[in-house]
């Protein structure tokens, strides 16, 4: 079990490593688009029409499609070995190839109706603009699943690197995209769009090396049908609503946001992003890599095992998450001006980017801890309890949604999200308990007790460092990433003193497996 527990949290710091080189290009990309384009027109077309592409990333990408064709994949090897695995994996290949060719042409085909669905209040150029732009990067979606499927292959035959690589590559090509493609069009927004779509490429080409060297090459001979297939289809549709309710509610946030004042899509954009951070380093990170022990452990009945697993990553996921979402609330304001403020992003665009982000971020644990959660269902074969638990979710998001748009605009949206991901934290918490019995409640409840009161004494001493620094903050870009720089390191510092001094185990845990490499 120690092995598995070292075997897990090694795979989640590769994973967070490259992962962590991903947002930070991911950041320049995005001060990159608000330097050159603002939050206005433009942006909120663009963000609007790059939903649905990404949509499909976070869904099959670090979601139903990779969750589904893991277990099976890994059955097939252990079963019937590699190469019978590698033939299905093959037939998935066509199959799946030929299924979205089909959802590409439909989709731009259908592009005028789906930009009025995703954001109904859209009108002339705004509107026409977001039709083009969802034209030109539906067939991203493509070259995306596909290496969702290289995923799954690789990270079962124990690669992580090159899946959590790829979106380096996205972001490369869209700052490649604003700086040389963009100020040659005559509407430089399409420039956007054509470097997503040249990501995409880019993304598949860079895991072709890494399966031709774990021996599976595309374009050997396959059936189109294989038998496995059913199983990963029987698992996957449910699982596609199960593992999107996050961003089934940040759709539903777009559309309502097409009704508030201009700017107001691209404000919570901005905030997601910075709430994806986090989330995309640690969260998905430890859900990527939990999931093949949770799966060996239900395969071979040691629920015991499964739970010690399942107990040991909540207690780490809410470590690092809990300082993570008190960071962000207090150093809202300085990181959202040194990130994005400059040309055409002007104050009050940060300011009310930042009320959205102290929104976003108080639901960051709910966010962080569904990631484990939702993975344990599947390893136990069980697909259908968090499907009914995210249509709760997503119902109370949207009546959460109704309620505080009027009051606090964007930022209504904003907590409706958070709030509606703590309920389905809740209830899949309940669910997992009656399904397995006890999970370690108590040391689970110690361990976040003390991540709570360590980070209240980290925000505190981050107040206290705003406070002193106030003027620094709202003057020049190196006074700002002083403050910035400065703040998360003195957090960092001040969490981990306090959590060295009352002996959390998962810091014990970290250091241990960082000395033995």
């Amino acid at each position: 079990m120690h092995n598995e527990k070292k075997q897990f949290t090694k795979a989640a710091g590769i994973i967070g490593i490259f992962t962590l080189a991903s947002r930070i290009l991911g950041f320049i990309r995005d001060m990159v688009i608000a330097w050159f384009f603002g939050a206005g027109l433009l942006s909120d077309a663009f963000f609007v029409a790059f939903r649905l592409p990404n949509l499909f990333r976070r869904l099959f990408g670090e979601g139903s499609l990779t969750v589904a064709f893991i277990p099976v994949f890994s059955e097939h090897i252990s079963k019937y070995g590699k190469e019978e695995a590698f033939q299905m994996a093959r037939s998935a290949v066509r199959m799946l190839s030929v299924i979205l060719v089909i959802i590409i042409l439909i989709g731009i085909i259908t592009a005028p109706g789906i930009v009025r669905i995703m954001a109904p209040g859209f009108t002339g150029a705004q509107f026409s603009t977001t039709v083009t732009l969802t034209q030109i990067m539906f067939p991203y979606i493509f070259f995306i699943c596909l290496v969702a499927l290289s995923m799954g292959i690789l990270n079962v035959l124990g690669h992580f690197a090159a899946p959590a690589l790829a979106p380096v590559f996205l972001n490369l090509s869209i700052i490649t995209a604003v700086l040389f493609i963009s100020p040659h069009l005559s509407d430089p927004i399409i420039g956007l769009a054509i470097g997503v779509l040249i990501g995409g490429i880019l993304q598949l080409l860079l895991q072709l090396p890494f399966l031709v060297h774990k021996g599976f090459y595309f374009w050997q001979k396959a059936g189109f049908y294989h038998p496995g297939l059913k199983s990963i289809g029987h698992m996957m549709l449910p699982a596609v609503f199960g593992a999107a309710v996050y961003q089934i509610n940040m759709l539903v946030s777009t559309l309502l946001a097409s009704f508030l004042p201009e700017g107001s899509v691209s404000y919570l954009y901005y905030a997601d992003r910075l709430v994806q951070f986090p989330l995309g380093i640690f969260a998905i990170s430890m859900s990527v890599a939990i999931l093949p022990s949770l799966s060996r452990q239900a395969e071979s009945k040691d629920m015991h095992a499964l739970t010690d697993t399942f107990s040991y990553a909540i207690k780490l996921i809410f470590f690092i998450t809990i300082p993570a979402m008190t960071g962000l609330i207090i150093l809202r304001h300085p990181i959202v001006a040194l990130l994005f403020e400059r040309g055409a992003f002007d104050p009050v665009s940060s300011k009310l980017t930042a009320d959205a982000l102290l929104y976003f971020s108080l639901g960051l644990w709910a966010f962080s801890a569904v990631r484990i959660v939702v993975p344990t269902f599947y390893a136990l074969q069980d697909t259908k309890t968090p499907v009914k638990i995210a249509a709760i979710s997503v119902l109370a998001n949207m009546v959460l949604c109704l309620a505080l748009m009027k009051p606090l605009a964007h930022a209504g949206l904003a907590l409706a999200a958070s709030l509606s991901s703590i309920l389905n934290f809740i209830l899949l918490i309940l669910a997992l308990r009656n399904k397995l019995g006890a999970l370690g409640g108590k040391k689970i409840i110690e361990s976040i007790s003390k991540s709570v009161i360590c980070s209240s004494v980290m925000g505190i001493s981050l107040q206290v460092f705003i406070g002193v620094n106030a003027t620094a903050s709202a003057s020049s870009v190196f006074a700002r990433l002083w403050v910035v720089f400065a703040g998360i390191f003195l957090g960092i510092f001040v969490y981990g003193l306090t959590a060295y001094i009352a002996k959390s185990r998962e810091l014990i845990d970290i250091i241990k497996i960082i000395k033995k490499g």
